[in-house]
């Protein structure tokens, strides 16, 4: 070789070394094209970029680990799988041989988007297994898929007859998932009597009001032979479960749940809920599971899923009491919601109507079967006002400093024409269980979700009158229109009421302030619930305007003169009645010592 062909080729040698150095792709290139190459694979699965955002990431893992148990399964490509129903579309990875993602086929978000309960690698679910002296997690393992049909078995082996196997089985209709874990052979390499499960989640948005959401949001639970019980729902927290066998462990969503169902009730277990401040994100579950190992050479854990609706209905199909997610409120209003409301708006439902129809005539049923207490209400607080001249005297020639005689006087002249001072009160008590029950009706109602009346576009969240563009002390950055007409209704009542039942001073104007407060809280609740207050106070000013034409003033005012003029016997006091003279004749015995 002469000196100029030598020359050549090493300038040859140079240029290449020095293009495949200062040309060679950046991380973000050499990143962009990994996702290029994994959404290819997702395509193939018909799977969309919005439903799998997960993309194949650079796994940074210790020397050390690769020689160690399952070394050789902590490297490894990413491979997803499909399983899919009706309702359902699983997507499975086989890195952690978890289920990735969960989509609801049927359901909407509030954008018009797939529901997707868990997604990416924000979700884990894996065994924690001590092998060796050493804790391995199988989130971090690539296992190895066999799919048949509608079930997909995962495989991650420690060695040819040693392994872990998760089972997955979707039947062609419903919401469950079989779920079974198969430990064959490793009663010689796991060193402890107990196995932990982990299962962590992040939840994602779905409705309109990520506040109301997150307030409906929490992870539950139940013990066997006791009612279910979760987690607070306003703050972090994290408790064991170690009182009792427990038969399910729940991370509920406000109108969707996955549901974790052990054929055979976990021994304990510790269960944990962190807020979120990230855009998207509702809150954080975290369960860990001990599950027994009792050093068999096969040993196996069956379960079962259910990813769906909180829809009462649905939940009640899959027993042991899960249909209690849905919240009903404290006693009693969850028996009059669970075996008064329920039942009647399950009816009105199977006429098809459009459910602002339905939350009308659920209204007119309710007001009707109230009207005898309405009835008596109005009769007590007529009575009480046309007493009020009779009372206005006692009242100036006793004086209002001495607010006990003033009281004993007004007692003996209520006893004089057989009049009830409460009479107004206890009717409107007992209405209160029925009233305040809608309250937690209709916020937790998965019907309403989606079901649009006149300009409200769903039901089951706010209707925006006013958007803001930024938040108003106790307002906040919207202005409901229907809590608004709501609000205005309330007024009007409050001043009728005022006008039925002769209310001056202060209690003129305290019955204004409640309708203000409301305004505030209510704004950021449901339309549903305002609709069903508004048309409330709606059917109340008829059944008023009805009662008015029934009843006389006059002729209940000679029937009070009647009573006051017959003669007076005396009747046995109540131990209550006698304890109250006692203690105003105490009152009075006490001033005159002054």
């Amino acid at each position: 070789m002469d000196k100029n062909t030598f020359s050549g080729l090493f300038l040859i040698m140079i240029i290449l070394a020095g293009s495949f150095y200062f040309f060679k792709p950046s991380d973000a290139e050499i990143k962009k094209e990994k996702e290029r190459i994994t959404l290819d694979s997702l395509k193939k699965l018909g799977i969309t970029k919005a439903e799998n955002k997960a993309v194949v990431s650079e796994i940074k893992i210790d020397s050390s680990e690769l020689k160690g148990a399952f070394g050789a399964l902590l490297s490894g490509n990413e491979d997803l799988s499909v399983l899919e129903n009706q309702n359902l579309k699983l997507i499975f990875n086989n890195k952690g041989g978890k289920i990735q993602s969960v989509i609801l086929k049927n359901e909407k978000t509030y954008t018009g988007k797939p529901v997707v309960l868990f997604d990416g690698n924000e979700n884990k679910f894996g065994l924690n297994l001590n092998v060796d002296g050493k804790i391995i997690n199988t989130n971090k393992l690539y296992f190895k898929g066999i799919k048949n049909g509608n079930s997909l078995s995962l495989r991650a082996n420690y060695s040819d007859d040693k392994y872990v196997e998760y089972v997955y089985t979707l039947n062609a209709e419903g919401n469950n998932v079989g779920f079974k874990i198969n430990l064959v052979g490793l009663n010689q390499v796991i060193q402890n009597n107990s196995i932990a499960l982990n299962w962590e989640t992040k939840l994602l948005q779905q409705e309109k009001s990520i506040t109301e959401e997150q307030r409906a949001s929490a992870p539950y639970f139940k013990y066997v032979n006791e009612n279910p019980d979760n987690l607070n729902l306003n703050k972090e927290e994290k408790k064991e479960l170690n009182t009792a066998k427990i038969e399910w462990i729940a991370f509920k969503q406000h109108f969707f749940s996955g549901v974790l169902i052990p054929e055979k009730a976990f021994d304990k277990a510790d269960l944990e809920v962190k807020l979120s401040t990230k855009p998207g994100e509702v809150k954080e579950y975290i369960a860990n599971i001990q599950l027994p190992f009792n050093q068999l050479a096969n040993q196996s854990y069956a379960m079962k899923f259910y990813f769906g609706s909180n829809k009462f209905s649905e939940l009640k199909k899959q027993g042991q009491d899960i249909e209690k997610l849905v919240e009903m409120g404290y006693w009693p209003l969850k028996y009059v919601n669970r075996f008064v409301v329920l039942p009647v708006f399950n009816f009105l439902e199977g006429f098809n109507w459009n459910y602002g129809l339905i939350i009308l005539a659920l209204t007119i049923l309710l007001k009707l079967v109230l009207s005898p207490l309405t009835y008596k209400s109005y009769l007590s607080m007529a009575k009480m006002r046309i007493l009020k001249p009779e009372m206005d005297e006692i009242k100036a020639k006793v004086g209002e400093d001495n607010p006990t005689l003033l009281q004993q006087e007004y007692l003996k002249l209520y006893k004089k024409v057989g009049v009830n001072p409460l009479g107004g009160c206890l009717p409107m008590l007992l209405q209160l269980p029925l009233v305040m029950a809608f309250f937690f009706f209709f916020p937790n109602l998965f019907e309403l979700r989606g079901q649009s009346f006149l300009w409200m576009s769903d039901l089951s969240t706010y209707d925006e009158f006013v958007k803001f563009g930024f938040k108003i002390p106790f307002i906040g950055d919207h202005l409901s229109l229907m809590c608004v007409l709501m609000t205005i209704s309330t007024l009007i009542y409050t001043y009728f009421n005022n006008q039925i039942s002769g209310a001056t001073g202060q209690m003129k104007y305290i019955g204004y302030i409640m309708p203000i407060i409301f305004l505030g809280v209510l704004n950021d609740y449901p339309a549903g619930l305002n609709y069903y207050y508004f048309l409330a106070n709606m059917l109340t000013f008829a059944q008023q305007f009805l009662i008015k034409t029934m009843v006389d003033d006059k002729k209940i005012h000679a029937t009070l003169q009647e009573n006051k003029a017959k003669p007076q016997t005396e009747k046995k006091k109540s131990k209550f009645q006698t304890r109250l003279d006692d203690y105003m004749k105490q009152q009075q015995l006490d001033k005159a010592k002054k």
